[in-house]
């Protein structure tokens, strides 16, 4: 008789237990395959990715970043990414129209002042693009995909325009730049937009990698880490170093490359590593979802 008073408690016990929510711990990661299995392709789509899983992507991205920065910048000394010395450069040309006595000023515009404006200006171009991730949703993969195909899609119309220009890739001087004519001008826009595309993506993304394309930040961060020489795996330090190792061996590859088969071939192959960069997102875990609270 005793029996039936516990199967009783036993079965309520189990219905309790399950109408209460998961705990968050428990919750599996979503992958490609039970995105999709549960939701479809749409679903898969519009979920948004963990920041705290895009490590490989966003350590592409500083890859890149390092890779196409050296094209420009072997050429004109011009950093396609790095935008604070393009504006300081366009300051200096300001102020040097007030040098020296009326009538002998230099008022001429030269060319690296051009380069330096043309990059700036698209790169911000670019930038202001990102802002169509904000209404798809910053995070979701369809946009880091499609985002970064466009990167890649500005990358290779460079790579076009720099093979047509019939111009050289590596400068023997700062005074005899090889890029000098229209299609070199087109070339320096749609990287530097790529570049300004980069940046806001990643920072949207927001991790330690913070816009994956400047470092004066980064490095000061890492600096003040309070966890610099923990010596187990920290990452708000490893993160950034990652960041700043990617952005070297990018620089390190894209230099070699060019000086052996040149800058056109150079940005098309960039080209290639950023169509698999926009594949990498397919595979980059959903962000975990809270369970609701009980009241």
């Amino acid at each position: 008789m005793s029996s039936a008073p516990q199967l009783s408690h036993a079965t309520s016990a189990k219905a309790i237990e399950a109408a209460l929510p998961a705990p968050v711990s428990s919750s599996p990661p979503s992958t490609i395959y039970s995105t999709m299995r549960r939701g479809g392709l749409r679903e898969f789509l519009m979920t948004e990715v963990d920041p705290d899983r895009s490590t490989i992507p966003l350590a592409a991205y500083c890859f890149m970043t390092g890779w196409i920065d050296v094209v420009s910048f072997s050429a004109i000394f011009v950093w396609c990414a790095f935008q604070t010395g393009n504006t300081l450069q366009l300051a200096i040309a300001l102020a040097r129209l007030f040098y020296g006595p009326p009538g002998q000023r230099d008022t001429s515009f030269h060319l690296a002042d051009k380069q330096a404006l043309t990059s700036v200006t698209t790169f911000v171009f670019g930038a202001f693009l990102g802002r169509i991730g904000d209404r798809m949703g910053a995070k979701t993969r369809i946009w880091l995909f499609l985002g970064t195909i466009f990167q890649s899609l500005l990358t290779m119309g460079a790579a076009i325009a720099l093979w047509q220009s019939h111009q050289g890739s590596v400068a023997s001087g700062r005074d005899v730049p090889p890029w000098t004519n229209a299609s070199t001008y087109a070339c320096l826009g749609l990287m530097s937009m790529s570049m300004g595309l980069q940046g806001i993506m990643g920072k949207r993304v927001n991790t330690q990698f913070a816009t994956t394309i400047v470092l004066t930040t980064v490095w000061c961060e890492l600096m003040a880490d309070p966890k610099l020489f923990v010596f187990r795996p920290v990452t708000t330090r490893d993160h950034k170093i990652l960041g700043i190792a990617a952005l070297f061996v990018g620089g390190f590859c894209s230099r070699a490359i060019l000086q052996a088969i040149g800058s056109p071939a150079s940005l098309g192959i960039a080209a290639g590593l950023r169509v698999l960069v926009a594949l990498s997102w397919f595979f980059v875990p959903a962000k975990r979802t809270t369970a609701t609270k009980r009241p």
